[in-house]
């Protein structure tokens, strides 16, 4: 199957982006270097063409009852216009994908991974009821993330909403340029950011003066390599990498999006029994000294017997060193437990360290 291009493809390939197929899609990877772009995001601020993301809404009756029986976290919680992150899990408590869900009135907004359209829609629409209407946005919809410091400073100029309105995990309607988008604010990168959902078929002309205040702030577009850098530095999860449908959310370290309580959703009765029986392994975080960074799939040892695997892994440009996630035998995920990564026919020897990597302003 070819790969789709976002509307932004030819203003990428304008600006020479370096583009590759990702997630179904023709996606820029950078556009000068990933270094100096991961470190105006973490400076400065950048902007972020993912109209990879999927799009679904839900609406009926029926919706939010649904829903709450999709996902693993409490959805009762939710005020109008409230985000909340969590999961889907199969029958087996393995995860089908990491959402952002939005409530709204009049219908629920469910945010899900590139990689992921088609198989989280043939897994919804198995358990969907009669009183509950799914429909594909994700054709319809571009998305702009805006990320770093002066996110606050770009978003203040393109549209009028009162920002310290929109709290974190809150979203908004408001314009740009005179169309109407919608804007959140949540973030994959560690930093204060926003998240600009606007209708494909006017998203390029939108590009332009969004594109014009954040380079006059000394901002730029961002490609999906240092995409990844920035959300390795706060060890956020990757699906297809960090979790998948073999990880249930316990061992991957998402077990503050798991509520038993709330009652009944798919994969609870195997995720609690997963509890009952405790973990044999985790996710966990390690640095390694040096120049040397690990890639998915390298070993980790402990006294030459193989513990666990590498997930993610990349050299930091914010702490120069190596740094990566991977799942480990538990008597090894404690901070400070050290063991190797095997590089190259090299055993490196890294330690756990407690997440996030990097922290703003230390």
């Amino acid at each position: 199957m070819s790969e789709k291009k976002t509307p932004f493809y030819d203003i990428h390939k304008k600006l020479n982006a370096k583009i590759v197929p990702f997630a179904g899609y023709l996606m820029p990877v950078m556009y000068d270097s990933i270094n100096a772009e991961h470190g105006r995001v973490r400076s400065k601020v950048g902007m972020f063409d993912i109209s990879h993301m999927g799009e679904f809404t839900i609406s009926g009756p029926g919706a939010k009852d649904f829903v709450q029986r999709l996902v693993t976290n409490d959805l009762s919680k939710l005020v109008e216009n409230q985000i909340m992150y969590t999961c889907m899990c199969y029958e087996d408590g393995g995860i089908v994908d990491d959402i952002l869900v939005y409530n709204f009135k009049d219908h629920l907004l469910l945010v899900i991974n590139g990689s992921n359209i088609d198989k989280d829609f043939a897994h919804i629409s198995k358990y969907a009821p009669e009183n509950a209407e799914l429909v594909n946005k994700s054709d319809e919809t571009a998305l702009i993330a805006i990320q770093g410091p002066l996110c606050n400073d770009v978003m203040a100029r393109l549209c009028d909403y009162q920002l310290d309105d929109l709290k974190y995990y809150n979203a908004a309607f408001t314009k740009i340029a005179g169309e109407k988008i919608l804007l959140s604010r949540t973030g994959y990168t560690g930093e204060d950011g926003f998240e600009l959902y606007i209708p494909a078929d006017i998203a390029a002309r939108l590009w332009e003066p969004i594109y014009d205040v954040v380079t006059d702030l000394g901002g730029s577009p961002i490609g999906l390599g240092a995409r990844d850098s920035l959300r390795l530095e706060m060890k956020f999860a990757l699906y297809g990498n960090d979790i998948s449908e073999t990880t249930n959310p316990l061992e991957a370290g998402l077990g503050w999006v798991v509520k038993p309580d709330k009652g009944e959703f798919i994969g609870r009765d195997a995720i609690v029994k997963a509890k009952e029986q405790g973990l044999t392994r985790r996710l966990i975080g390690f640095q390694i000294e040096g120049k040397a960074f690990p890639r998915p799939g390298y070993v980790i040892s402990h006294d030459g017997q193989n513990i666990g695997e590498v997930t993610s892994g990349v050299f930091s440009p914010s702490l120069q060193k190596g740094i990566g996630m991977g799942y480990v035998a538990k008597r090894h995920t404690r901070p400070g437990s050290k063991f190797d990564i095997e590089i190259r026919d090299k055993k490196l020897p890294a330690i756990v360290v407690k997440p996030p990597f990097y922290k703003r302003n230390t």
